[in-house]
């Protein structure tokens, strides 16, 4: 799919470091290095910015199933963290489940080479 560079990066997953990788109809794939200012105190990945990356990259889905013309808006999301990371990148898949006229329900899989970082579901509204 093929989006101008404006409707598919924000000032925040720039300051991320978020990279689009792949973008299709009601899927996204973004990728994030683990850079230093993203460890936390452990030294790993920080949560919060592995919850940032999914929702950056569910949004992503969701325009690219509703359309880049309209809005839409994290409602709620739920995510579950399996492993920490302490080097490297990792990519998060986001899929649109169900998209409906006013929400979008979204699952998301972060992984590391085949290992699973965390998994989130997550509900849009679409304005």
């Amino acid at each position: 799919m093929d989006v101008p560079k404006e409707y598919v990066e924000s000032a925040f997953s720039q300051l991320l470091g978020c990279r689009l990788q792949h973008l299709e109809q009601g899927v996204a794939t973004v990728a994030l290095a683990l850079e230093p200012h993203l460890r936390n105190r452990g030294q790993k990945l920080h949560g919060g910015a592995i919850f940032s990356l999914v929702d950056i990259a569910m949004g992503l889905a969701c325009s690219a199933s509703h359309g880049f013309d309209q809005q839409s808006v994290t409602i709620e999301c739920k995510i579950n963290y399996m492993r920490a990371v302490s080097d490297g990148e990792v990519l998060c898949t986001a899929r649109v489940l169900h998209a409906g006229r006013r929400t979008l329900v979204v699952d998301a899989d972060v992984v590391q080479g085949d290992k699973l970082v965390a998994k989130a579901q997550g509900t849009f509204a679409v304005l």
